[in-house]
């Protein structure tokens, strides 16, 4: 066995060792305990990190948890050799919440005061989910990659939405589709977006800045910013603007930065 086999065994039994010995003890002992004896075999972990019962860790070594970072109970934890989860201070994990890190080169991370709802299930499969400041995932929502799934700060994304950044190969008549591969272009949402419940985002979309997602639309192409749109496919109905009052507000901002220059 090399030396890198053989670290990553020992690794992996002290982190059964500690989920045996302590990752059920209910209450605030068992927290207690977990914030001590997790400290060793994780990345990093911050101060008044809270880790609920029954959590489970694979490749504890490569996960960062931020300052005041809330795990709730049965979350999963599983990351690859040459992989990455880091969660920035702040963020909140509920029941059943599973990240997965795997395939090559592979990251999650999630910025400040991040928000994962219950059952959320993130999979990264050989490219990188980037969610940013402050923003919610509600209940069963799934992200899964390849490609690389890009989400802004403050967005709001509604129970059992689906964002998949990959599609399959079909053209090819004589072989079954499982084994024609995929493509995978990414996703990227950009700042301030609310999708509502059920919406699916493909493969290769940008949903701009400020956009509304109606509930169980398909966005199959990109969406300028600040656009609201419902259906399937996912269709542009109208777009926000600026009250009268703000536009006066705008136009005197630009006026006072233009005379001072």
């Amino acid at each position: 066995m090399t030396h890198a086999g053989s670290s990553e065994t020992w690794s992996r039994v002290k982190e059964l060792l500690v989920s045996t010995l302590v990752g059920s003890l209910p209450s605030k002992p068992g927290k207690l305990l977990r914030r001590l004896l997790y400290r060793p075999i994780l990345k990093t972990i911050g101060k008044g990190v809270n880790i609920d019962h029954d959590c489970k860790f694979l490749g504890a070594q490569r996960i960062h948890l931020g300052d005041e970072t809330f795990i709730s109970h049965n979350v999963s934890f599983a990351t690859l050799p040459n992989n990455q989860i880091v969660l920035r201070p702040n963020v909140s994990l509920g029941d059943n919440v599973s990240l997965n890190s795997d395939g090559h080169d592979s990251k999650i991370l999630l910025h400040e005061g991040v928000k994962l709802d219950r059952g959320v299930d993130l999979r990264a499969h050989g490219g990188c989910i980037e969610i940013g400041q402050n923003t919610y995932i509600g209940p069963y929502g799934c992200l899964a990659g390849p490609g690389c799934i890009r989400i802004g700060r403050d967005c709001m994304i509604a129970s059992h939405t689906g964002i998949y950044a990959n599609n399959h190969n079909f053209d090819d008549l004589t072989r079954p589709i499982n084994v024609q591969g995929t493509t995978n272009q990414g996703i990227v949402i950009e700042d301030d977006c609310w999708l509502g419940t059920g919406v699916k985002v493909l493969d290769g979309v940008t949903i701009g800045k400020g956009c509304v997602i109606g509930a169980g639309a398909v966005v199959t192409k990109d969406m300028p910013p600040f656009s609201v749109a419902v259906g399937v496919p996912a269709k542009v109905i109208s777009r926000r603007q600026h009250s009268k009052q703000d536009r006066v507000k705008v136009c005197r901002a630009e006026v006072v930065c233009s005379s001072s220059v």
